[in-house]
């Protein structure tokens, strides 16, 4: 299979210029032959190993329609280069937004990053089909990325061929950092973002999309992936600890973990307000903690507060003199928590 150059025809585009490479082959900005103003991308394999999995993830995106999931333009693996054409996103994935933010993306753009890939999840779980490969190299962003001024609307997950694939060689794992094997059992993913149940070649689920949401949140509060049992807000103080509870139900055991991606974005709504969503449920009042009243106020953003919280929603500021903490693991559970939600533990004596 000859490599492809700016110039050739593939099917009814033109090449001008690759914009991507993996293990796979590459990906290519292309126009219309005759419509130069019509853009899209074309991935082309270079190793004939992976025409089938180009094959299907064409035709298993094609049956998604949803406005945070890239769109799929056109298909023929019979081609001579095999090819399939799909929306072009013009503009730089997470991955390159998260290198540009060494110590976190502010915490208005991560939440609303991470609400715009629970949305195109959504879509693809209700329809069957788990991804297997969230990471940020496989989140897209439209516009120039501003961190200061993203949407969920901006975000497109992309790359829904991997977790179906086939069996790859050993340079191809090293080359990209994803496994899959076919002698009874499928590792599919890229190893730093691998639910555990992955890494054990068992039978995977939503869920574990869920996990890979989970490592890929820290990754954006943080800039870097977590350690053990480690919490965002032990690396960055600003980040409030009801987003370490919700990082902490993706990021644990599976049948500890959010059972959906729905299940999650109920979570957020519940907490706060991201970036282009209302608050659809209203958090259930609770008593207030010692120290606080009804009405209380956060002292430093001066915004109301709700009775129970530990830290203001608005902000992130303590807003009680002795947070609530898990004697175990150390995480926040809610304020009447009787079992703490990351490790288990009991929480019956802790004050």
């Amino acid at each position: 299979m000859a490599d492809p150059k700016p110039g050739d025809r593939v099917g009814e585009y033109v090449l001008l210029e690759q914009i991507g490479a993996g293990s796979f082959g590459q990906i290519w900005k292309a126009r219309h032959h005759i419509w130069s103003d019509q853009l899209v991308a074309v991935k082309i394999p270079t190793d004939l190993q992976y025409v089938r999995t180009l094959q299907r993830e064409g035709v298993v995106v094609h049956g998604l329609k949803h406005p945070n999931i890239v769109r799929a333009i056109g298909l023929d693996p019979y081609a001579d280069p095999p090819y399939y054409v799909m929306e072009l996103v013009d503009g730089p994935s997470l991955r390159q937004l998260i290198d540009e933010h060494p110590d976190g993306l502010p915490i208005d753009a991560a939440l609303a990053v991470f609400e715009g890939v629970l949305l195109a999840l959504q879509e693809a779980h209700n329809n069957g089909l788990v991804h297997r490969d969230i990471k940020p190299a496989n989140i897209l962003l439209e516009g120039e990325g501003n961190a200061a001024e993203l949407s969920a609307a901006q975000v497109k997950v992309t790359d829904f061929g991997l977790g179906r694939a086939g069996g790859v060689t050993t340079a191809s794992i090293m080359q990209s950092g994803s496994m899959v094997t076919g002698e009874g059992k499928s590792i599919s993913g890229t190893l730093a973002y691998m639910a555990p149940e992955q890494l054990d070649g068992s039978a995977v689920d939503a869920r574990s999309d869920i996990y890979s949401c989970g490592v890929v949140l820290f990754e954006m509060l943080c800039g870097s992936r977590p350690h053990g049992h480690e919490l965002p807000s032990q690396r960055r103080s600003e980040v409030p600890g009801w987003l370490d509870q919700i990082f902490g139900r993706c990021y644990t055991r599976c049948d500890r973990r959010y059972e959906s991606a729905r299940a999650v974005l109920d979570a957020l709504e519940l907490k706060a307000q991201p970036i282009g969503r209302a608050r659809a449920i209203p958090a259930p009042p609770l008593p207030p903690l010692p120290g606080q009243t009804s009405g209380t106020v956060c002292s430093q953003c001066k915004k109301p507060v709700e009775p129970g919280d530990n830290f203001c929603i608005h902000c992130g500021r303590q807003i009680v003199a002795h947070p609530r903490t898990c004697p175990s693991c150390g995480a926040y559970p809610e304020p009447y928590d009787r079992f703490c939600i990351f490790c288990g533990g009991s929480l019956e004596r802790v004050d």
